[in-house]
C-alpha cells in the first residue's frame, strides 16, 4: 500500500500566518455529454443557445460552501485560505465551522451521520478517521472529477496512492508534514564534533549521538531525544519501503528498540519512563539546550522560530539550530522519511458538490500551496515558489544542509489506509509502552503485537 515518492520537495513549518472556484462542474463531469446527445437528437439547433445561457446563469449564482475545520483561532491558514479563495472566486462564500481539535474526526463522523448534515467540504485530519468516513459513505469518490479536470496526482508524490481505497480516491491532500532530525549547533561546536549530515546510516547516527553525550552530573548533554510516541521509535523500521504498520509481523522493529533502549541504558537519551512520569514535552526538552539531536516532524520548525523570536525559548540555549534528513538503514536511499497528510473531501450530503470540488482542487493545488507556504506551512504540492517562501522566512536556518533537508526522496505515511487501522494503531501503541517501560522484553512485546494484530487482520 506504500509507494515510493520520487524526488519530492517538502516543506517546513514556521511562524505566523497570512493569506488563504467554483464552477458548476458536475454537469461537465457526468451530465453534459448526455445532454448534448439529447439536444442533437431531439431539439432544433436554435434551442441550444438558451440552454447554454441557462447553464451560465446557474453557474454564476452565488454559493456558500460550509467547511468543517478545527482550531480556527490558533491555526492561521484556515482564514488565509478562505480569504484568498473568496478574493479569486466571485460569488463564493466559505463558511468555516470549527469542530475543535479534540476528537475532531469522531465529532465529524457523527455530524455527517445525521440526516440534516449540510457540510459541503470537510477536512480530513487522519487516516483512521478517513477510513471511517469512507466506510460510512459520508464522502464522495473524486475519481470522475480528477479525470475530467486532468488533475496530475503525481504532484502529490505518491501520498494519494497510500489513501486510495479499492481503486478510488476520496480526499486530496493540501498539507504534508514529514520527519527530520533537528540539532543544536552550539552543542556540537562546544564538543568539537562535526554536525550531522543529510546522509547518515543508523549506525552513524547512533555513534554521533554517543559522541555528543556527556553524563557529568549538572552538565549533562543528551546525544539524542525520543518523544513517547511510538512513531519516534517504531517507524524507523518502515523507512526501507518494504514494511508498514499493517504487516502483522513486526520483527523489523527490533533493531530500533535495541538501539534506543541501549541509548537509555548508557545515558545517551532520557528514559521513556522519566518522560512519562515528568510529562516532559519534546519542545521543552530541545529548547532546554541539553539535547544535541531530536527526531521530530517538520511542524516543530514553526514552534521553534516563533518561540525563539517571542522570547519564550531562550535563544542562548536553542537559537542556533539546524535540520538534516532522517537517518536511514544501510542500503536505503537518503531522504527516506515518514509523513502525515491533511486532506479535503466533498461530502455525500452536499447540494453543491461541483462547487465543493472546485474548492478542494484549488486548495490542494499550486495556488493553495502558495497560500500555505506564505505562513510557513507545508503544502502537499511543493512548488519552487512554495519552497522559496518557506526557506526565505526569517528564522529558518541559512545553512545549505538545512535547506537540502527539505528534499525528500521517499515519503511513507505513518499510517497508510486500512479499514481496521484504528485497532492496529491501538495494539501497537499499547505494546510500545510495555516494551519501553520494561514491562515486556522486546521479543515479548513484538510477539504480543504479532498475535493481537493477526487476530484483527483475520476478522
Amino acid at each position: 500500500m506504500k509507494k515510493k515518492l520520487l524526488s519530492v520537495l517538502l516543506s517546513t513549518a514556521m511562524v505566523a500566518s497570512l493569506l488563504a472556484g467554483c464552477g458548476n462542474k458536475e454537469a461537465a463531469v457526468q451530465e453534459e455529454p448526455a445532454q448534448e446527445t439529447k439536444a442533437e437528437e431531439a431539439a432544433p439547433e436554435k434551442e441550444e443557445a438558451p440552454q447554454e445561457e441557462a447553464k451560465a446563469e446557474e453557474a454564476a449564482e452565488p454559493v456558500t460552501l460550509k467547511w468543517a475545520i478545527w482550531d480556527q483561532e490558533t491555526t492561521a491558514y484556515w482564514q488565509d485560505i478562505k480569504d484568498a479563495y473568496e478574493a479569486s472566486h466571485e460569488g463564493v462564500t466559505i463558511e468555516m465551522v470549527d469542530l475543535g481539535s479534540t476528537d475532531y474526526m469522531t465529532v465529524l463522523a457523527t455530524e455527517l451521520s445525521g440526516e440534516g448534515s449540510d457540510f459541503d467540504v470537510v477536512t480530513i485530519k487522519d487516516v483512521p478517521g478517513y477510513a471511517t468516513l469512507v466506510q460510512k459513505n459520508a464522502i464522495l469518490p473524486l475519481d470522475d472529477y480528477i479525470s475530467a479536470d486532468g488533475v496530475d496526482l503525481s504532484k502529490y508524490a505518491g501520498a494519494t496512492d497510500q489513501v486510495t481505497v479499492d481503486g478510488s480516491l476520496y480526499e486530496l491532500p493540501f498539507r504534508n508534514d514529514f520527519w527530520v532530525l533537528f540539532y543544536n549547533k552550539d552543542l556540537f561546536d562546544a564538543a568539537g564534533v562535526a554536525y550531522p549530515t543529510n546522509d547518515m546510516t543508523f549506525d552513524e547516527y547512533d555513534d554521533l549521538a554517543r559522541q555528543m553525550t556527556d553524563t557529568t552530573f549538572g552538565s549533562q548533554v543528551y546525544g539524542a531525544h525520543y518523544h513517547t510516541w511510538r512513531s519516534a521509535v517504531q517507524l524507523f523500521g518502515v523507512l526501507d519501503g518494504k514494511h508498514t504498520i499493517l504487516d502483522g509481523e513486526y520483527s523489523f522493529f527490533k533493531p530500533y528498540y535495541e538501539m534506543v533502549l541501549n541509548q537509555e541504558k548508557d545515558g545517551v537519551c532520557r528514559t521513556y519512563t522519566d518522560l512519562k512520569t515528568e510529562g516532559l514535552h519534546y519542545s521543552a526538552a530541545f529548547s532546554g539546550g541539553d539535547v544535541a539531536m531530536l527526531n521530530m516532524g517538520s511542524w516543530f520548525i514553526a514552534t521553534l522560530i516563533s518561540n525563539i523570536q517571542s522570547g519564550e525559548y531562550d535563544a542562548d540555549l536553542c537559537g542556533n539550530w539546524g535540520i538534516v534528513k532522517y537517518p536511514h538503514a544501510e542500503g536505503v536511499e537518503p531522504g527516506s522519511t515518514l509523513g502525515t497528510i491533511t486532506g479535503l473531501s466533498v461530502t455525500s450530503a452536499s447540494d453543491t458538490p461541483d462547487a465543493a470540488w472546485e474548492f478542494v482542487k484549488w486548495v490542494s493545488g499550486e495556488e493553495g500551496a502558495a497560500v500555505m507556504a506564505s505562513s510557513g506551512n507545508f503544502p502537499a504540492i511543493m512548488t519552487e515558489e512554495a519552497m522559496n517562501l518557506i526557506t526565505g522566512l526569517e528564522g529558518f536556518p541559512t545553512d545549505d544542509a538545512s535547506k537540502e533537508a527539505l528534499n525528500v526522496s521517499n515519503l511513507y505515511l505513518e499510517v497508510p489506509y486500512a479499514p481496521n487501522v484504528s485497532e492496529i494503531n491501538s495494539v501497537l501503541d499499547s505494546y510500545h509502552g510495555s516494551i519501553m517501560t520494561g514491562e515486556m522484553t522486546i521479543d515479548e512485546g513484538i510477539q504480543a503485537m504479532n498475535d493481537e494484530v493477526s487476530k484483527i487482520l483475520a476478522q
